[in-house]
């Protein structure tokens, strides 16, 4: 199995200056992965996105590594200008990735409902949401590049709706880019969501996460609280909840074949974090038999 390392783990250096996504792909080389996944593109040198992507490419390709999928987000409920406009962007977007040399794209399908308009159920929406990705999936096909959304954002997260929206995209180039730890987000057992998702999973990430009680006092800064009002803290890969093995087993038992992705964002340095992870990762995929 090829493992992976999202650049989203290294946010404290890239936030600090000291590293830019030049460097990731660096690091990402010498710990020891197999590809890099690209969030957003951040040129540090003023250069114009494409440019900026095209370069990174190619320096993936120059260190021997491969580009595992480019991540960036959208909302089809919420943005600017509406869904139109919003497709319209996230098209752009889906030709960066072309030029970064990514065959796959997770983009977001929205943050929540729209502040302001009352109640509505996720069913409510999903025609909007599912037309959006539908389109979107339609064009990068023609590129050759596959889309995803990821279970992520609260309100489009759990197993039983990011099902439903693969359902009604409906659509052989769309999947999901299913996340070990974000079940937990929505206060659903991992284990069971990736027993329900695996099947349209095209990309994976591992991630653990401190959980604690909402019933208890809040924890403090470092902690954000889950739908239901939950305390977690992200985590080292096999330091925290996440049963990450037993959702390596049920992808494997799904005849997955992609790569997994380290997506650390604990308080710990990040180096040490992306190191340990990778290393557990390493062995809780030897023992799930990928």
């Amino acid at each position: 199995m090829k493992i992976s390392v999202s650049t989203y783990s290294f946010s404290q250096l890239l936030n600090s200056g000291e590293l830019n996504q030049f460097s990731c792909i660096a690091k990402a080389k010498e710990l020891g992965f197999n590809a890099v996944e690209f969030v957003d593109i951040l040129p540090h040198d003023g250069s114009s996105e494409r440019d900026y992507a095209k370069r990174l490419g190619q320096e993936v390709r120059r260190q021997r590594l491969e580009v595992s999928n480019f991540t960036f987000g959208a909302d089809f409920l919420n943005a600017d200008g509406g869904a139109k406009a919003e497709i319209a962007r996230v098209k752009e977007r889906i030709e960066l990735a072309v030029e970064l040399g990514a065959t796959s794209v997770r983009h977001d399908a929205t943050i929540g409902l729209p502040a302001g308009k009352g109640y509505r159920s996720f069913d409510s929406v999903l025609p909007i949401l599912s037309d959006a990705c539908r389109q979107i999936t339609e064009y990068a096909a023609t590129l050759g590049v596959r889309t995803m959304v990821e279970n992520h954002g609260q309100f489009c997260q759990e197993s039983s709706r990011v099902e439903k929206l693969v359902a009604a995209v409906d659509h052989p180039n769309f999947g999901l880019l299913a996340d070990m730890g974000n079940f937990l987000c929505a206060d659903e057992d991992p284990t069971q969501a990736f027993g329900r998702i695996a099947p349209y999973a095209f990309y994976a990430h591992a991630k653990d996460f401190h959980f604690k009680s909402g019933s208890g006092d809040n924890p403090g800064p470092g902690f954000f609280t889950t739908r239901a009002g939950n305390y977690l803290r992200g985590a080292i890969i096999g330091h925290g909840c996440v049963p990450v093995r037993q959702c390596l087993s049920v992808l494997k038992a799904n005849g997955y074949q992609g790569m997994i992705a380290v997506e650390f964002e604990g308080l710990e340095d990040c180096l040490t974090g992306v190191r340990l992870g990778l290393d557990n990762l390493r062995r809780f995929a030897q023992q799930a038999g990928l």
